[in-house]
C-alpha cells in the first residue's frame, strides 16, 4: 500500500484540537447553564442526556455506514456542523422537552462525527501508522479540553448568563472550524478502496468483533472515575484537600499529551495489542487497590501523596489501554467498512457516558474500598478477555479468507 502524505493526519489532528475546545468548554459549563440561567432541574438535564447518550449508541452504527458510502469526509463534515448547530439550539431551549431533543441531536452527531473521523483516518493513514496518529489525537484531545475548560472557567467566575452563552459560542465556533478543517481532507470513502461483499450492516453479524466491542465498554467505564466518582470519593472519603481532584484531571491532561503516542509507538499488531491491554488491566488493579487505601491514610497530605499515586497507574492503564484498543479496532475490521465498524467500536463512549456514572458512583462512592477492588476486578478481566477474543477474530477471518480467496471474489464479513 502506498504511504500516504502525512498532511491528512495534520489536518485531522487540527480538527480533532478544534473540536476538543469546544468540548471542554462544554463539559465545564454546561451543567450550571442549564440548571441556572435556563432553569432546568439536576434531574432533568441528567434525563435529557442520558436519552441524548442512548441515542448516541444507536448512531454509531448508521454514521459510520454512511461514511463508507457516501465518504468519511463529507459525512465528518456534515456531523461537526450539526453538532455546532445542536450547540447552538442549546442556547434557545427553554423547556425540558425541547432540551431533550437537543440534547439527541448533539450526542448523536458527536457519536456519528467520531465514527467518520476514524473512518478517514482508516482511509488516509497508512495502516502502520493508525494507531500512532489516533494516539496524537488523543493528546492533543487531552489538551484542547483542557483549553476548552480554561475558557469555560471565565464564564464560571463571572456566574452571568451572558458569560455562558458567550463561551458556548465558542463551542459553536470551534466546531465550525473543525467541519472547515475537515473540509480540506482528501476524499476518503467509496473512492478510497473496495466495498466488500456481503451484508448491508455486517459488523453486526461480526460475533468475535462485537465481544471485543463489548469487552472494550466495559473497560471504558473508566471514563467518569475522574471527572465524577474521583471528586465525590476525595471529598467524602478521604482527608485530602478537595482541589486535589482538580489537581489529578491536571496530572491525567498532561500525562496523556507526554506520553500517549509513545505508548502508541511501541503497538503495531494485535499480539501488541493484546500485550498492552493485559498491562492496563494489571495497572488498573494496582491503581484502585493503592485508591482504596486512600480512605485510610491519615493527615491530608498522606492521603493527597496516595491519591496521586494511584491516578499515577490509573492513567498508564489508560494510556495502554487506548493503544491496544485503538489497534484491535483497525486491524480486525475489513477494508472498505471501517465506518461502520469503527462507530460500532466506539459505542463504548456514550454506553461509558450513560451507565458509568451511576454504576461507579454506587459501586466506588458508596460502596468503598471494597467498590474500588471490584471495578479493578472487572477492568481486568474483560481486559484479559481481550486476548482470546481477537485470537477467535482472527481465526474467524482466516477460515473465511480461504474459500473465498481460492474462489477468487471478494471477502464477506462473518
Amino acid at each position: 500500500m502506498p504511504v500516504v502524505p502525512p498532511a491528512p493526519a495534520r489536518t485531522l489532528v487540527r480538527a480533532q484540537l478544534a473540536n476538543s475546545v469546544g468540548d471542554g468548554v462544554f463539559l465545564v459549563t454546561s451543567a450550571l447553564y442549564f440548571t441556572g440561567p435556563v432553569g432546568l432541574s439536576p434531574g432533568q438535564v441528567g434525563l435529557g442526556l442520558t436519552l441524548g447518550w442512548a441515542v448516541g449508541v444507536l448512531v454509531g452504527v448508521p454514521a459510520g455506514q454512511l461514511a463508507d458510502r457516501w465518504g468519511a469526509r463529507r459525512t465528518a463534515v456534515l456531523l461537526a456542523a450539526g453538532t455546532g448547530a445542536s450547540v447552538a439550539a442549546f442556547l434557545a431551549v427553554g423547556r425540558p422537552t425541547t432540551f431533550v431533543l437537543v440534547a439527541c441531536l448533539y450526542a448523536a452527531c458527536q457519536t456519528g462525527l467520531a465514527a467518520a473521523r476514524q473512518a478517514a483516518l482508516a482511509h488516509l493513514v497508512e495502516p502502520a501508522r493508525r494507531t500512532e496518529v489516533r494516539a496524537r489525537l488523543q493528546a492533543v484531545a487531552n489538551g484542547g479540553l483542557a483549553l476548552g475548560a480554561a475558557l469555560g472557567g471565565l464564564a464560571l467566575a463571572a456566574q452571568t448568563a451572558a458569560a455562558y452563552r458567550l463561551v458556548l459560542g465558542l463551542d459553536v465556533v470551534a466546531f465550525g472550524v473543525a467541519a472547515a478543517l475537515l473540509a480540506r481532507l482528501p476524499q476518503a470513502g467509496p473512492t478510497a478502496g473496495p466495498v466488500v461483499a456481503g451484508p448491508r450492516l455486517a459488523v453486526l453479524r461480526d460475533r468475535p468483533y462485537a465481544l471485543l466491542t463489548a469487552l472494550n465498554a466495559v473497560m471504558m467505564l473508566y471514563l467518569p472515575l475522574l471527572s465524577l466518582v474521583l471528586p465525590l470519593w476525595v471529598a467524602r472519603r478521604t482527608a485530602a484537600p478537595a482541589w486535589l481532584a482538580a489537581a489529578v484531571l491536571a496530572l491525567n491532561t498532561v500525562a496523556v499529551l507526554l506520553w500517549q503516542v509513545r505508548v502508541a509507538r511501541g503497538v503495531t499488531d494485535p499480539d501488541g495489542a493484546v500485550r498492552a491491554l493485559r498491562r492496563a488491566g494489571l495497572l488498573m488493579v494496582g491503581a484502585c487497590a493503592v485508591l482504596a487505601t486512600s480512605s485510610a491514610a491519615t493527615g491530608p497530605w498522606l492521603a493527597a501523596a496516595v491519591l496521586l499515586v494511584g491516578a499515577a497507574a490509573q492513567v498508564a492503564a489508560e494510556m495502554a489501554h487506548g493503544a491496544g484498543a485503538w489497534q484491535l479496532s483497525f486491524d480486525l475490521a475489513p477494508d472498505g467498512r471501517h465506518g461502520q465498524y469503527q462507530g460500532f467500536f466506539g459505542t463504548g463512549v456514550p454506553l461509558a457516558r450513560m451507565l458509568g456514572p451511576v454504576l461507579l458512583t454506587t459501586l466506588v462512592v458508596d460502596g468503598g474500598p471494597a467498590g474500588w477492588l471490584a471495578f479493578g476486578a472487572l477492568y481486568a478481566a474483560a481486559a484479559w478477555a481481550m486476548g482470546p477474543t481477537t485470537r477467535w477474530a482472527q481465526r474467524s477471518r482466516a477460515a473465511t479468507a480461504e474459500p473465498a480467496c481460492a474462489a477468487g471474489r471478494a471477502v464477506p464479513v462473518p
